[in-house]
């Protein structure tokens, strides 16, 4: 019997028939799955777990070791199972004062997923947003904080990153968007704040805290703006008392115009322009650490004028802080980095045995062989007086040194001695000769009465005085021969101290070269016109000048040169 073969059509038919019921099954699963979405989108506004909400504060509260209160709690399914708690409130301790530690109208917790199949729940994210977190330190030394950071170092927490539950709970991920960080001296809100911070904290090691902040420093007592970005980052070991616990940090302050940065730290504007870099780093115990930090200054300048040359400075610091960074040990900075190919220029050596008393710190700065060129570089950043063509020569060496507690007056207070040697300042517009002939010395002196001028110095009109007290400290500028168109240079000296100084030229002069002089250090300069002879010759002739200068406070020169009088003719008799 002969087959007929099955056509097209009935082919097509046949598959028809077999692609239906897959593709209704396919329906009826994307229905399921559409329904699933909308009734998680829309069931949890209708679950009330407000029952829940004193445990989640109890247990969040014990974590801490601090109250915690809440005002609502919100079921959330999307996109990941978790809860919502508004109004977020942990309180302080007492002996801190009555502000919360930490307040957010809003906190978004994370189940994970892997926990709802066991009895123990665990967050995988704990979201702060814009919380407000008062960071306190009492004048005894203790800070807020400490005790959350030891009572969690007390709790038994598995890593964050760590996939499957075990018997400890794994820690969260905590992180917050938008803070603003206050600091309270005792029951006193400090000015100085961070805002716009953004902070992270996770468990990466069983013994070990992973942390990170980015933020902007602010200042509530001054419209300081666009203050740049304080980063920090680093990690914090488990121990049993604040002083034990490890740390590894690594700060930095970055993008911070001179300006602005003075306002955060100073409450006004220093008169500053150029950026600043400043960076840290930790390594040790917050009892006993090694400190090392690195400040970066770019084109800075004053800001009343535009030098040719700005400013640049590069200078690193190490140091041992102890006592959890309350006193720092054996500084040793040096300008520019020890490791750097550039010519050393200052290196500062000290101690600062408590920060709270600045007053306590000891300080010795020595100048290894600073050109002259560049002390006059600096001149030309201080005062657009001073004329670009001016040049100058010499290599500055010594030791400045501040010890306010020595036990001898001779070594109290500011001391060292500072010489420059082969010494020359020259001003083209007054010949190639220079002004200073051999070497440049400046002394410290010991406590000595403060004196005034002899008869013969007594200026015309009183000049106001440079000393407060009785008894005063400074140093003292040693005899330097000047060339000022004399047969024989003119000698300068004179006497700083912290309330002015004094001055006193005298020797044959001319005032050609006394005008160039003053024209190439207007500071010196000042006044000095004023004083000059105006019924002699040119020159050279004899000059007695002294100046004073209380700080902050015009300069006055006076003229105490002995001038010769014609004797007064005898009076004719009566005949």
């Amino acid at each position: 019997m002969q087959q007929t073969e099955p056509t097209y059509e009935q082919a097509d038919t046949d598959a028809t028939e077999h692609r239906s019921p897959r593709r209704a099954r396919r329906l009826l699963y994307v229905a399921f799955a559409a329904l699933a979405v909308l009734l998680l989108v829309l069931l949890p506004p209708y679950i009330s777990v407000n029952r829940y909400q004193r445990r989640i504060a109890t247990s969040i509260g014990n974590s801490l070791g601090r109250p915690v209160h809440l005002d609502k709690v919100t079921l959330n399914l999307l996109p990941m199972p978790g809860f919502t708690l508004e109004n977020f409130v942990v309180d302080e301790d007492p002996a801190f004062g009555s502000e919360p530690v930490i307040r957010a109208s809003s906190v978004h917790a994370t189940l994970r997923l892997s926990s709802l199949w066991t009895r123990r729940v665990e967050f995988s994210t704990i979201s702060f947003d814009q919380p407000s977190v008062n960071l306190v330190h009492t004048a005894a030394g203790k800070w807020n904080l400490q005790s959350i950071l030891l009572h969690a170092a007390h709790i038994d927490a598995a890593p964050t990153v760590q996939r499957r539950a075990g018997s400890a709970p794994r820690f969260p991920y905590i992180e917050a968007t938008g803070a603003r960080i206050n600091l309270k001296l005792d029951q006193e809100k400090a000015p100085i704040s961070l805002t716009d911070a953004d902070f992270a904290l996770w468990l990466p090691e069983p013994q070990e805290w992973h942390l990170r902040l980015q933020a902007h420093p602010a200042r509530t007592d001054t419209n300081a703006s666009d203050t740049g970005t304080v980063e920090l980052e680093g990690t914090l070991g488990r121990a049993d008392s604040l002083t034990q616990v490890p740390i590894n940090l690594k700060g930095e302050w970055t993008n911070a115009p001179l300006g602005e940065a003075s306002r955060v730290l100073l409450g006004r504007d220093a008169g500053l322009r150029g950026e600043m870099t400043l960076s840290a780093s930790a390594q040790g115990t917050l009892g006993n650490s090694t400190i090392q930090t690195r400040l970066r200054l770019t084109d800075a300048r004053r800001a009343d004028f535009i030098p040719e040359r700005p400013l640049n400075v590069d200078m690193q610091c190490l140091a041992t802080a102890t006592s959890a960074f309350y006193a720092f040990e054996n500084i040793r900075c040096n300008w520019p980095p020890a490791a750097s190919s550039s010519a050393p220029k200052l290196a500062i050596t000290g101690d600062i045995p408590d920060i709270r008393k600045l007053h306590s710190a000891t300080f010795d700065f020595v100048a290894p062989g600073l050109p002259a060129s560049t002390l006059l570089d600096w001149l030309h950043v201080a005062s657009a007086r001073v004329p670009e063509d001016i040049t100058a020569n010499g290599s500055l060496t010594g030791t400045l040194s501040y010890h306010p507690s020595s036990d001898t007056a001779a070594t109290k207070g500011w001391t060292g001695e500072l010489l420059m040697t082969s010494a020359s300042l020259i001003n083209p517009r007054a010949g190639a000769s220079s002004f200073v002939v051999g070497d440049v010395a400046l002394t410290s002196s010991a406590p000595i009465a403060a004196q005034t001028p002899d008869a013969k110095h007594q200026p015309t009109q009183p000049a106001p005085s440079v000393t407060s007290s009785p008894v005063t400290t400074g140093f003292l500028l040693a005899p330097t021969s000047l060339d000022l168109g004399g047969k024989d240079p003119a000698t300068l000296d004179g006497h700083f101290d912290a309330t002015g100084y004094t001055l006193h030229l005298a020797g044959m002069a001319s005032t050609a070269r006394m005008l160039a002089l003053a024209a190439a250090l207007p500071p010196f300069g000042d006044g000095l016109a004023l004083a000059l002879p105006t019924n002699r010759a040119a020159g050279p002739f004899r000059v007695d000048l002294m100046a004073s200068r209380p700080w902050g406070q015009p300069q006055i020169w006076t003229d105490a040169t002995p001038h010769a009088t014609t004797p007064p003719r005898p009076a004719r008799r009566k005949k």
